[in-house]
């Protein structure tokens, strides 16, 4: 974020982009970090938790605001480093020490700088919003409270901003409602609400805590399409026929009156269980659930037939103790209840965009562009060695990638190699003009259907209620009001996404590392996940990632084989490739910086018999979806023993840089 001068020494590889360096700093964009407190007989020091910070800072005696040894605090730089000399600062809050329950957490919050509290102003609004519809908030909007309207969401999530319906018609196709909160009648533009939910542009789902975008009054009250209470929507109306050919639509204000609020597990357990006593308690609503699961996949089978990516990334799923401490890590699989919400989602989302973009009105779209021709090459020569190839570098199509990905599904190293996928393509992000969705294979697209937790669906919302209210022709002052504010929306939004995204990777890799603290000495089955000079990337089945340092590879040296991703020994030839299945002992833990240390036990390949990430098992291993401390204890007889280490994500969506995602038990769903 600093503000820099740089000057060009060269083109880039194969003369796309520069090279060069900083010679001045113009403006600083971070003036505070986190770091560990040290008083000193003169001075304090503060030694930052971001690695990248390679100074350590003073503090003067009468700037430590009382901090103790070993606390983690936030301090402000006054006086930047120089060539020599360290950056000065001094303290302005005390976190608290480093172990104490949350503070692992807040320490994450203070790094990225993420609001916990809202000004009183923004509160003062929010307590003047009425706990419940007023009947004269109904006058002139659709009335659907007579549909059987259901929302579909995680155990835990309190701010429901989607439901859906559907209904069977006489002709044999089908209509479709998605309706969605109307945040924008309670959340009015240039208000005090909106300019806060604007600076944070989006809800944040930390492993322990969420960050709401909009005060709880709001977001968990009037604004969360709870049962059986009436609550104000947008709805998107489409009739599709079964095999998910949308046929027409209709987008209008309405009302509705949700009849039953269902989770995913449970929605699970009734179409892919059948589990008796839950299909019993939801009786009236089975033969729609079937039919809702009949038709996500119909609308799920036709985007993969135009080419759409899914990027099947195990996603993990920490489990806190009161404390906060990690006592479980495991992996989250995905259920045909998400998969009805993701289609549903996804097609109105469509439905919106190409509806507006026809209308010729200013308007925010979700934009992923193709993949620089670079990349795809460099992705070319990395599949090369799993024997597989993209055909036209130059003129990549999603449906070459997807190719792919389907060739290598159930193969050892598909994680692997959806991950080298991903990393090739682009960011999604928000603009105000239209460059179609790559990994979705999608003309168009936009974000319509999560306004309680994204700014730019707020934002959407209110151009959809003016171009109501104006009856299809929006003031040209107003529209040009728009063009001018659309693209500075779009930039403040996609930024304000990535850096939840970090800070809500960066908190679940902080738990799945204090999880393995105690499991130094145990033995696991990994796949590398990459490979360096100085090392393999191990990542184990509930995608604890370690390295095994070159300095533990005792029985040979072992040389770096950029071009074949490999480490080979110079007397053996023992080589260790991307893929590969390795057995690993748990050496050291560092939960300071965020490190595994494995040492390699065995490089022999499991038996096949489906073993969660990786699809295979280890026989008398652990159980698919097991924790960790159910692996092994000692390696096999006969193996040598070690002397004395993302989306992202966890999940990523298709087409995404990392998570686009819905609650899903304090989470968010795998929408793009």
């Amino acid at each position: 974020g600093d503000r820099v001068i740089a000057r060009i020494h060269s083109r880039g590889r194969g003369g796309r982009g520069l090279e060069g360096e900083v010679i001045r700093i113009l403006e600083r964009a971070h003036k505070t970090l986190v770091g560990a407190f040290e008083p000193g007989r003169h001075f304090g020091v503060v030694t930052p938790d971001d690695r990248r910070i390679r100074h350590d800072v003073f503090v003067p005696r009468g700037d430590t605001a009382g901090a103790r040894a070993g606390e983690k605090v936030v301090v402000e730089i006054t006086r930047w480093p120089a060539a020599r000399r360290n950056p000065e600062g001094r303290v302005i809050e005390r976190l608290g020490p480093a172990d104490a329950p949350g503070v692992d957490v807040a320490v994450i919050i203070r790094k990225y700088g993420l609001p916990e509290t809202f000004p009183p102003e923004v509160l003062a609004e929010a307590d003047q919003v009425p706990d419940a519809v007023a009947p004269e908030e109904v006058q002139g909007r659709l009335d659907l409270r007579d549909l059987p309207v259901i929302t579909i969401d995680g155990e835990d999530a309190k701010d429901l901003d989607d439901a859906v319906s559907l209904e069977q018609l006489d002709d044999g196709n089908l209509r479709l409602g998605v309706h969605i909160a109307d945040v924008s009648h309670y959340v009015r533009e240039g208000s005090a609400l909106d300019q806060e939910a604007r600076r944070r542009g989006t809800s944040v789902y930390l492993v322990d805590r969420v960050l709401p975008m909009l005060p709880p009054r709001l977001s968990n009250g009037i604004c969360s399409l709870n049962p059986r209470v009436d609550r104000l929507t947008l709805s998107c109306l489409m009739t599709l026929t079964p095999d998910g050919r949308v046929l027409d639509h209709r987008i209008a204000k309405s009302v509705i009156h949700s009849r039953e609020r269902t989770t995913y597990e449970d929605v699970a357990k009734i179409l892919v269980q059948k589990n008796p006593v839950v299909t019993a308690r939801y009786r009236d609503l089975v033969p729609t659930l079937r039919a809702m699961e009949a038709l996500a996949m119909a609308l799920r089978a036709r985007r993969f037939e135009r080419g759409s990516l899914d990027f099947n990334f195990p996603e993990a799923r920490v489990t806190l103790d009161a404390e906060g401490r990690p006592v479980k890590v495991s992996l989250y699989k995905r259920s045909v209840a998400d998969q009805i919400i993701e289609e549903f989602m996804l097609v109105a989302n469509e439905t919106v965009a190409r509806q507006y973009l026809g209308a010729r009105v200013p308007f925010l779209y979700r934009i992923h562009e193709p993949p620089d021709p670079a990349g795809v090459e460099a992705l070319d020569e990395f599949l090369f060695h799993f024997g597989l190839h993209v055909s036209d570098p130059e003129r990549v199509e999603p449906k070459q990638l997807q190719a792919i990905l389907d060739r290598v599904q159930g193969r050892p190293e598909e994680h692997l190699v959806q991950t080298v996928v991903l990393r090739s393509l682009k960011l999604a992000r928000y603009a105000a003009e239209p460059r179609g969705h790559f990994g979705l294979a999608a003309e168009h697209y936009t974000h319509f259907t999560s306004p309680i937790r994204r700014y730019p669906d707020l934002q959407i919302h209110r151009i959809i209620t003016e171009h109501l209210a104006a009856r299809g022709r929006l003031p040209a002052r107003r529209a040009a009001v728009l063009r001018r504010l659309l693209p500075e929306v779009a930039e403040l939004a996609s930024e304000r996404e990535r850096l939840a995204e970090e800070a809500e990777r960066e908190s679940v890799e902080l738990k799945k590392v204090q999880f393995m603290q105690d499991k130094v000495g145990q033995v696991y089955d990994g796949i590398v996940a990459g490979v360096t000079a100085f090392g393999l990337f191990v990542s184990l089945e509930n995608t604890v990632e370690g390295l095994v340092h070159v300095s533990n590879l005792t029985d040979d040296y072992y040389s770096y084989e950029e071009k074949h991703y490999a480490l080979v020994g110079q007397s053996t030839g023992k080589t260790y490739r991307l893929g590969d299945w390795v057995r690993v002992r748990v050496l050291r833990v560092d939960a300071a910086q965020r490190q595994v240390d494995f040492g390699l036990v065995g490089a022999e390949p499991p038996e096949l018999a489906g073993y969660g990430l990786f699809r295979t098992r280890q026989p008398g291993g652990p159980a698919p979806g097991a924790p960790p401390e159910a692996a092994a204890k000692e390696p096999a007889a006969g193996e040598p023993r070690a002397p004395e280490q993302t989306e992202a994500s966890g999940k990523r969506r298709a087409g995404e840089g990392r998570r686009g995602r819905g609650k899903r038990d304090g989470r968010r769903r795998r929408v793009p």
